[in-house]
Formats: structure tokens, sequence, C-alpha cells
């Protein structure tokens, strides 16, 4: 289907830098996308709301270069008038509704970008939620982008489950126009809109959402429930919904003897699979319709999806997860929550509730039982980030440092035979002055082996599994050892995260937390490789590079710059370098002090020392 597309765009103050420069990037990509056929404007709101066209055009080619300089030379604003702006969007698509007869058979869709809280006109939030729905009346979807962490996201989810849609966060790396354009892709080429699944009244129970605004290319719907006793013979679907400019009508019927068959083959796996799947989105729909009520209703809500949580075993922002036969040296048993206690639900605080996890592996008598004997010399990176390489056969460690700006992730372990990879992020001041140097740090870790599909995302808040699927959250307060795909984490009470990967690689991150007039801006991470023996040896990254014997020669000491500290000659990979002995701390073993380590320094970001440049180790995506 053709499509009706109205963005309506956040250009208040707080965009200034590379939130504006990304989203100005994203746009300019998403209308060299356009199709002739679509129609389109653009609406600003900061202090105040500016719209290009004030009305649906087509995307000719005329219009889409008028559209692409407009979106290069357009200013902030200051404020953030949210409620305007979304009005202005969808007064002009109601507009283009109602005066076009040949656009309403295309598909209607408003997409919002913003980074922060309306600070302008309407911000009273429960407000703009009943200006929003009354302006909007169910006729098309709203999808609200939330920029950054400043965001209220919750407002934009609710805001947009009011009004057929859904959220997203764009999260400040380096690839968030790529974020932006990648949620555009999912909604770029509309198939149905108005879809509706109808089946035969008394035949099935307890159904989930069956209705749905509009079907994209690359998606599906997925609707499950109980079918009545003595029902399946008059089972069938009928699939309402309309295309461009004609309806859609098509009835699925049941093949009752290949239905029987199958049942005896594989009834005892269908059987939980299905139900399983028909509790898991019934789970979501109670949780999406608890955000947008209140009081009795949203605790009757909260109770309902509480307990289909506990009864099928779903972690979810309402329960907490306990691991059977765990206990710490002092006997105390750990609890994984979900989030903490600070975004709980209110009528949750004080009345936690935990179930138990049934794991597939044997049990751990104790976390601490999963982590190795540290060697004493090991890997890693630290701190500003102080690259540490320890050269056993040399009976000497080397170290250098990076220097890149805040957002940028680096390869820090990538083996191309398995496709195991560790990324890390860097955080750093952001206030810091244009031009000038201050500490970075990383302050997210990505491990994933695409092989199993098994992802890791580190930060200081959270340990997360498998991000991308909604798996459980756990905070660096908890105790637990846990495997998944050949992978066994541990977290300790001492602010460590032991990652052991098919018995032949370690890792270790350790939580970095900062206090008052501490150098370091906000908390952050190290990451040491503890055993790489098994990694093969075409593994590389900034640290995977070393994982294996390489030889230096270190010739001519003499003083340096620094009185303190002596310069020398290095003689590695058929380069002659010139390092200085000098001083980093592992805090591999005491996170909290940290070891001196006396290591010769590589300078100019390890040029010589390191394959390639430092710059060839940037990564796009976190995983």
């Amino acid at each position: 289907m053709n499509k009706n597309l109205i963005f309506v765009i956040d250009i208040s103050g707080s965009m200034q830098g590379q939130k504006v420069k990304q989203t100005k990037e994203a746009l300019l990509k998403i209308l060299g996308d356009m199709r002739p056929e679509d129609y389109f404007d653009l609406v600003l709101f900061g202090s105040h709301v500016q719209s290009w066209r004030g009305s649906l055009v087509q995307a000719s080619e005329a219009n889409l270069q008028a559209a692409r300089d407009f979106v290069q030379h357009f200013s902030l604003d200051e404020a953030t008038n949210l409620n305007g702006g979304l009005l202005r969007g969808i007064e002009i698509l109601n507009k283009a509704q109602e005066s076009h007869p040949g656009l309403s058979n295309h598909a209607p869709i408003l997409i919002m970008l913003t980074d922060g809280d309306p600070t302008e006109g309407v911000t009273d939030r429960s407000q703009i939620l009943k200006n929003i729905r009354n302006a909007i009346r169910g006729r098309f979807p709203l999808y609200n982008l939330g920029f950054g962490h400043d965001v209220d996201f919750n407002f934009l989810e609710v805001m947009s489950m009011e009004n057929n849609g859904r959220a997203q966060r764009i999260y400040e790396d380096r690839d968030a126009a790529q974020q932006l354009k990648g949620f555009y892709n999912q909604v770029a080429n509309p198939l149905l809109v108005d879809v509706e699944l109808q089946y035969p009244r008394d035949a099935v129970l307890a159904l989930t959402q069956h209705r749905h605004k509009q079907y994209y290319e690359g998606s599906e719907i997925v609707v499950a429930g109980r079918i009545a006793d003595h029902k399946l013979d008059s089972f069938k679907a009928d699939v309402r919904a309309r295309g461009e400019g004609q309806e859609f009508k098509k009835t699925c019927l049941v093949d009752e003897e290949e239905m029987k068959k199958l049942l005896r083959e594989r009834g005892h796996m269908l059987e939980n699979h299905v139900e399983r799947l028909w509790a898991y989105l019934t789970i979501q729909e109670l949780l999406a319709k608890r955000m947008k009520v209140e009081g009795e209703e949203k605790a009757n809500l909260s109770s309902q999806a509480l307990q289909m949580s506990l009864d099928y075993q779903f972690v979810t922002p309402l329960t907490s997860m306990t691991i059977r036969g765990m206990a710490d040296e002092d006997g105390l048993k750990p609890i994984i929550d979900k989030p903490t206690e600070d975004f709980l639900p209110l009528e949750m605080l004080g009345h936690r509730r935990t179930f138990m996890l049934s794991a597939s592996q044997p049990p751990h008598t104790s976390p601490n039982s999963s982590i190795p004997r540290l060697p004493n010399r090991v890997t890693g990176v630290d701190t500003d980030p102080h690259f540490i390489i320890h050269v056993p056969q040399k009976e000497d460690t080397l170290c250098f440092n990076i220097n890149e700006e805040p957002g940028v992730i680096l390869s820090l372990v990538q083996d191309p035979d398995t496709g195991f990879s560790v990324n890390g992020q860097l955080i750093g001041n952001k206030a810091r002055s244009p031009g000038q140097h201050e500490g970075t740090y990383f302050g997210r870790l990505g491990i994933a082996n695409p092989a199993t599909g098994f992802q890791l995302e580190v930060t200081p808040q959270n340990i997360t599994l498998n991000p991308g699927l909604g798996g459980p959250v756990f905070s660096w307060r908890d105790q637990a050892a846990l495997r998944q795909d050949g992978v066994v984490m541990t977290i300790t009470k001492k602010r460590k995260l032991v990652v052991i990967v098919d018995n032949g690689a370690t890792f270790e991150v350790i939580l970095h937390r900062v206090w008052k007039g501490s150098v370091a801006p906000q908390d952050f991470l190290g990451f040491y490789v503890l055993d790489s023996h098994q990694m093969s040896a075409r593994t590389h990254g900034l640290l995977g590079q070393f994982f294996h014997p390489f030889d230096f020669e270190v010739s001519d000491l003499h003083p340096g710059s620094s009185p303190t500290k002596l310069d020398a000659t290095m003689m590695v990979k058929n380069r002659r370098l010139t390092v200085t002995r000098g001083l980093q701390k592992d805090y591999s073993k005491d996170p909290r002090h940290g070891t001196e380590v006396t290591c010769w320094f590589v300078h100019n970001n390890g040029a010589g020392l390191i394959d390639g440049i430092h710059t060839d180790y940037i990564v796009p995506d976190i995983f």
C-alpha cells in the first residue's frame, strides 16, 4: 500500500549536537527511500510549532529535494511544545483523509521523535494523552521514538499504545541514525490496514489481541487462545482487512485429520509450547493495559499478570527470580531482581514476590563455585581505557591507551571461527570542552555468540541476558549462577561478573562505582581475560589479537622525558617503537584498590603494537 506519512520532530535545545545531526542524517536517508506514490509532510516543534508544507504533498523528486533542503537547514528552538507538534501533525493527516478521497485508500502513519519532557504549551501528561486520543480517534497509529535516557519513555509508551502504535527507545550511540532508519524500515511498507481475525462464536476462549490497525511487510500477527471443548470440528479463522482500495478476505480452515495426526505425533510438545505462547501474549497485553489505568483497575490487572507470570514462570516487571540450590559463604540465598525497587509499580512495593526458575543443568552449591582461580597476571582493559597485555613467555607486560570519543564502540574480542565477540562502548563527560581530551571509560559491554543466539549486555546499572528477546535483567546486587547455550554466567556480591564460554574462555567484568570528587564522571566497567586457551588462532580485536604467543625485544634503555621514567626501543612485529616504563593498575583481584602492574607503555593509541590503526576496531553495534 502507499502511505500518508507525517514526521513530527523535536527541535528543542536539548537536541543540539550529535542528536540533531543524527536525526537529520536519518531523515535524509528516509526521504531517499520514499516511493513516488507516497504522500508526506514534516512538522517541527520547539518553543513554537512549524510545518514544512502544512499539508500532505506527493513524494515527487522536486518535493523530496525541497524537503531535503528544509531538513538540512532547520535550526533548534529552545523549549518543547510536544502537545502542539503532535496536534499539528494529526490535523494534517485528518484533513488529508477527509478532503482527498484518493488518499483515504493510503495507510496513514504518524511518527514522533523527542528527547525530553514537554515544557511549553500543554505540559500536563494526562491532558496531553487525552488531547492526542481525541484528535486521532483510532484512525491511524502513532509511533513514538524516545531519543536518549532523559526522555519519559513510559509516557511515550502509554501514548503509543492508546493510539494503536508502539514506542521505541533510540540510544545515544554512534549508530543512532541507523537506529532511526531501522525503525522506519519496519513501517515503510504497509500491506493491510484494519486487520481483524474473526472466529466462530463460542468456539474460542481467552483470545489474545486479534485486531490490528496495520500490517507491515516483514512483520507477523500472532493470535492465541483456547479452543472450546468439542469445537475443533467447527473451528475456522476469517481474516478481514483493507488493502489498496479493496477489501481483503480469507478463510482459514482446520484440516481435522492432519491436526489429529500432528497431535498424536507431537502433541505433548505443541501443547506446552502453544500454551506458553498464549500465556506470554496474555501477560504482555495485561501489562500494556495496566500502564493505561490507575487505582483498583490497575491493581487487578497487576494481580492477574503476576499470577500468570508465576504460574508459567516468566520473568516480568512484577516478578523476581530465585535460583535453586545456591547460597553464598554466609548462607544467604540469592534473589535476582527484574527492576530495582525505584522502578517498581507503587502497588507492588513492600509485597515483592519470587518464583523458582527450573534449571536445565545441575544446580551449583555456590555462585563462587563457578569462578576459576585468577592467574597472577591477566590481560584486560580498565579505567581510561588502559589496555594491559600480559605476555607470559616474556614474563612482562605491555600497555597502551585508546583515546576516542564517548559513544564509540570498540571491538575487544572477535573470533571469526565461532562468531563469538565482545564489544565495548565508551562513556565520558558530555559537558567537556570541544577539542579537549578528558577521560573515557567503558560504560557498556556486549558479549555475543551468534551460533547459539546468546547475547549478554552489561552496563553499570544492569546485566541483561538476551536483551533483544526481552530476557531477564539482573542487578549488580544479585548473586547468581546461570547456564545457557554453553555459557556459564556468575554474579558475585563483590560486584564481579564472570562469563565462561564452553569451558575454553573465561572473562571477568568489574563494576566501578564512582564517589564524589572522583576523576571518572560516572560508574564504569573493567574487562579482564582470565583464560583464552581454546579461542581460535584467528581471534582478533584490541585484546583478542594478543591471546596467542608473540615476541618482542626491548633494548637501549635511557632516561625519558620524565625524570622518573625510562624510555627504551622495542622491536615488535618487525616494527621499531619508542616505549616508556610505567605503572598501570589491575583491578581483577581487588576491584576497590587495584594492584600496580609495571609495563612498557606504547604511545599513540598502541600504534605499531596493534594490527592496523585503532580506528580499524570501531564497530557500529554493541552486538
